[in-house]
């Protein structure tokens, strides 16, 4: 699934590196628990998440992540969307809570093993 598409399926907002919309992603995660993404996640390209510091955007991009979904109307600060233009993580904001943006994306095809 490319990012873009994943934006239109959760009515997400673009905060930042729009132009890495057509890349491909196979796999997310939803956790507000840095530690358990650094435990446990394993290739996953998208974090959903309704933490907001600095530490999602360094997590994601230890994990090699490329996109960040912030749950729940959570808007990152401008030093948070600078730190993710650095690392060329796309960050966008929804709506939604985790557990219906996860769902969302889920039935909609991404992860899900044919």
């Amino acid at each position: 699934m490319k990012i873009a598409e994943l934006a239109k399926i959760i009515d997400a907002e673009i905060l930042c590196c729009e132009d890495h919309g057509e890349a491909e992603v196979n796999s997310a995660c939803g956790s507000d628990m840095m530690s358990d993404v650094l435990a446990y996640v394993k290739n996953q390209a998208v974090l959903l998440t309704g933490l907001v510091n600095l530490q999602v955007i360094r997590t994601a991009s230890m994990m090699d992540m490329r996109c960040i979904v912030f749950v729940r109307s959570k808007k990152p600060s401008e030093e948070m969307i600078e730190a993710a233009r650095e690392s060329g993580i796309v960050v966008m904001t929804t709506d939604m809570r985790m557990y219906e943006a996860c769902g969302e994306l889920y039935i909609n095809g991404l992860g899900r093993k044919e």
